[in-house]
């Protein structure tokens, strides 16, 4: 197949918003893939080669500078090979060299060609081709349910992997789904809810468990051995030392939990995210703790098709009290709002509240999870703007947010894109440029005349800006037309939020 087939289909699919018709496309070039292309074209469609991590940064990239092809040559396995062999060069002169192998690749690209091949290789395609899309046309393509796709690619937790086989080797491997020990599976996400009232109007009676602000954990033990990965399957069980003791002291042959790892202070009390990770990074003998909250296996039994109530019972048998999320059942929203209240008071993040029903959706964002958690808000000046990729092209998009420090100017405090608009991206593209400072590479640097207003998670220590913080999970909330920059919150401001 040729790449520009394949970029003609990811233009595509970032151009619409119908998830139906994301997945007809891509359903329509999976289908059309040969065996030995559907490893490295999933990969891509999917925003990352396959031979990832492959040592080329955003200057070298941006540093290739070559004539567009007229006509489109290039064939997904060139591409491919090329990056693998890129991927394997190391040492003196490697530098050099994967520079050389990138200019020739480039200058057999057309135009379009080589927009997604740098979007590609500094992993910013941002083309819609998100997971759940992915399993959707997969499943077309081959003619299977869905849920089939969706549950191989849950077990095996990575769907790359399960759709490369199964459109190369055949549905066969998506074989009899079963969780695997020592295997890392998706774990199950949470919707948003702005209450905890809110959220038991709208589940019922439910478990409400204090949202710990740590490193998401799943561990798991079969015999005498112990694995722990993160969220994104990582595995990190060498830096866990306190988590695999504390998983061997278990009553089980077999477990696998869902937790959360992080550091507790002498009255017992969480630190914050950024402590708990500054402890994995420390040598061995912190104390570094894992709270569980669900179960997927015990004993020989896979427990992640059973209701809540179910896994709430075998957790209890296997983990004792001490090691598991502090939790009410309740269906009372006056209740659920008392314990949110408590559990913000006593520093934890927030409450997820829980449907007793709900099985385990691995890899899954359900609304029979919902988290809650306190909302801050900052006016923050925008400083600079970067011009956008993938759906956003074409917008002045990610955002420099910044407050007032002591002598008059602003301080950086990071970037954000996220709760803009269609609307919001025409007006301030249209706005910035008019007040528009400099240019450098894709950043438009403004005057600093334009207030958002910023809502945020929390605050945490930072090396990256000059502020010494940063802001978690920056969203925007609107423009505050009534707002000048000598309006905006000041850094003190932004400092007293660190916990």
């Amino acid at each position: 197949m040729l790449l520009d087939d394949l970029v003609s289909v990811s233009d595509a699919v970032s151009s619409t918003r119908s998830r139906l018709k994301k997945t007809e496309l891509l359903a329509g070039l999976l289908a059309r893939l040969t065996p030995e292309e559907a490893p490295a074209a999933v990969s891509f469609l999917s925003g990352a080669p396959r031979q990832s991590p492959i040592g080329v940064g955003y200057a070298t990239v941006a540093a290739i500078e070559a004539e567009p092809a007229a006509e489109p040559t290039l064939e997904v396995l060139d591409v491919d090979r090329v990056i693998a062999e890129i991927a394997s060069m190391s040492g003196p002169g490697s530098t050099g060299a994967k520079r050389d192998h990138l200019m020739g690749l480039f200058e057999k690209a057309t135009e379009d060609e080589q927009a997604f091949l740098r979007g590609l290789l500094l992993r910013n395609l941002r083309q819609g081709a998100l997971e759940g899309v992915m399993a959707d046309a997969v499943a077309v393509a081959l003619d299977v349910p869905s849920p089939r796709v969706r549950r191989a690619a849950m077990l095996r937790g990575d769907l790359v992997a399960v759709a490369a086989d199964a459109l190369s080797l055949g549905v066969e491997t998506f074989g009899e789904a079963s969780l695997q020990l020592l295997t890392p599976v998706q774990p199950m996400l949470a919707k948003t809810a702005e209450t905890a009232s809110d959220a038991i109007g709208a589940l019922g009676e439910a478990v409400v468990e204090q949202k710990l602000d740590g490193l998401r954990l799943q561990v798991h033990r079969d015999g005498s051995d112990v694995a722990v990965f993160t969220r994104n399957l990582r595995d990190v069980t060498a830096g866990m030392p306190d988590v695999v003791s504390a998983t061997l002291d278990l009553d089980v042959d077999s477990v696998i939990l869902d937790g959360e790892g992080l550091l507790i202070d002498a009255q017992g009390a969480p630190l914050s995210f950024q402590d708990s990770m500054s402890g994995i990074a420390e040598a061995s003998g912190t104390n570094l703790t894992g709270f569980f909250f669900d179960i997927l296996h015990l004993d020989g039994e896979d427990l992640i098709d059973h209701p809540l109530t179910a896994r709430r019972a075998a957790l209890q048998r296997a983990v004792p009290e001490r090691l598991r999320v502090g939790s009410l059942v309740t269906g009372d929203p006056d209740a659920a709002e008392a314990f949110f209240a408590e559990s913000v008071a006593r520093g934890f993040e927030g409450v997820v509240v829980k449907d007793l029903e709900q099985p385990y959706e691995a890899g899954r964002r359900g609304s029979g999870w919902l988290k809650v958690k306190p909302t801050h808000t900052l006016d923050l000046v925008i400083l600079a703007a970067e011009w956008g990729s993938g759906r956003r092209q074409g917008w002045l998009s990610n955002l420099h947010l910044g407050a007032r420090d002591t002598e008059g100017g602003f301080v950086m405090l990071g970037k954000t894109f996220k709760g803009l608009t269609d609307e919001m991206l025409d007006w301030q593209t249209q706005r910035f440029l008019e007040i528009e400072r400099e240019r450098r590479g894709h950043i438009v640097f403004l005057e600093p005349k334009i207030v958002y207003e910023v809502a945020f998670d929390g605050v945490q220590r930072s090396t990256r800006y000059p502020g010494g913080v940063a802001l978690r999970f920056a969203r925007v909330k609107r423009h505050r037309e009534d707002k000048g920059p000598a309006d905006a919150d000041t850094i003190d401001t932004v400092r007293s939020h660190l916990r």
